[in-house]
């Protein structure tokens, strides 16, 4: 049995290799996918009906008058929540464990027990109001309501769920819901929901004065499942 040849092996390779990169590298035809407006427009919709979700929040670099590092937590449409979050405080990230029930907002620090506050003093220490997120005069549904220039730019998974990536200004102001604090020219990154049209996740861009800008994501998980919270 004759050998193969060393030229017709290494024709044989090259082309196995082009073919492989073209497929890669191939980019996706954005004219064939579905429009931003539409696309932002129906996931302000689909989550003005979301009862509950879990949120995990999280900013990197300078995001002025968010003390917020991260925020991992069950939150209900009607403002109760529970979960955990790392504020930075004089330089050192503290976590707390947060019970929100009612007017009552319950912190538990990393020694001692539970510390009941009233949820207008511990919402202004945090500068940050969970309940926000879900409601749909004020929150996430705002936000998306209120976005513009929306342009889809590819299909991506995001946790196993077929999105659509969106990019799009936000109103500043009603930005400020999910990032207290915000000025103008905020930008985001919005995954929806292909199946649901539900935002999955959203990644905001805020500009900083000194021309450096910071990050914040939010992810969106578990729509509707059951969410029990009491006090602790």
């Amino acid at each position: 049995m004759s050998r193969p040849r060393p030229l017709v092996v290494l024709l044989a390779l090259l082309i196995a290799v082009l073919a492989g990169c073209s497929k890669k590298d191939k980019p996706q035809d954005t004219a064939q996918l579905p429009g931003g407006p539409t696309l932002v427009t129906d996931a302000s919709g689909a989550m003005r009906d979301v009862q509950s979700a879990h949120v995990v929040i999280a900013s990197e670099g300078e995001v002025t008058g968010l003390p917020v590092k991260r925020a991992d937590g069950d939150l209900r449409r009607d403002g109760d929540a529970k979960g955990t979050i790392t504020l930075e405080q004089l330089g050192q990230l503290v976590e707390y464990q947060f019970v929100v029930l009612g007017e009552t907002i319950y912190l538990k620090g990393a020694t001692g027990g539970w510390l009941p506050l009233p949820a207008s003093v511990a919402v202004q220490a945090a500068q940050y109001d969970p309940s926000a997120i879900l409601d749909p005069d004020r929150g996430v549904v705002k936000v998306l309501a209120t976005a513009s220039e929306a342009t889809t730019e590819a299909e991506e998974t995001i946790d196993g769920r077929s999105t659509y990536r969106v990019a799009a200004k936000l109103d500043p102001t009603t930005a400020a819901a999910l990032v207290p604090g915000v000025g103008p020219g905020v930008t985001s990154k919005l995954w929806l929901d292909k199946e649901s049209k539900k935002l999955r996740r959203a990644v905001l861009t805020i500009p900083a004065a000194d021309g450096k800008s910071g990050t914040v994501t939010i992810d969106f998980t578990d729509f509707d499942k059951p969410v029990t919270v009491s006090a602790p």
